[in-house]
């Protein structure tokens, strides 16, 4: 009974922990089918960045480098690169204020993070101006790509 009671009472923490953008997502193109990369978001002191570490499309080279991006990140292995900088929690389940990159063209975009479905999948948005382009991303979880994972 005693444990009845505290997974219940665990529950909804459990949950809204897994509610954050912190993880290992796959990244879909937009065509809502075509898996694109694993990227692993951390938190670095309430900041989440965001770095590509695996490249699933068989059309993109692995040692590709970040040609068209026009900061510190130029010329930078796509694998490994930070593509998500500066966001943080603005409440009601919500990360923004930061950046997204695109490496295929170098543009960044004002990104909102918003985990939907318990937290299985990630709507992260891109910002030009008042247009927008929304994206869903899937967690992935541990078992799905072992090597990926970092203690």
């Amino acid at each position: 009974m005693k444990s009845l009671f505290a997974t219940v009472l665990l529950w909804p923490a459990l949950a809204f922990a897994q509610a954050t953008p912190v993880g290992l997502w796959k990244t879909i193109d937009d065509d809502g089918k075509t898996p694109k990369a694993l990227v692993r978001i951390s938190d670095h002191a309430g900041t989440l960045v965001g770095c590509i570490e695996k490249l699933l499309d068989p059309h993109d080279p692995v040692d590709s480098k970040c040609e068209e991006c026009h900061d510190d990140r130029k010329d930078k292995p796509v694998v490994g690169l930070e593509i998500i900088r500066g966001v943080k929690a603005e409440g009601d389940g919500i990360w923004g204020g930061g950046e997204v990159l695109d490496p295929n063209d170098g543009h960044t975009y004002r990104t909102r993070l918003k985990p939907v479905d318990g937290g299985k999948k990630l709507e992260l948005r891109g910002y030009l101006g008042p247009f927008f382009r929304t994206q869903t991303w899937i967690r992935v979880e541990s078992t799905e790509h072992p090597k990926e994972i970092h203690p």
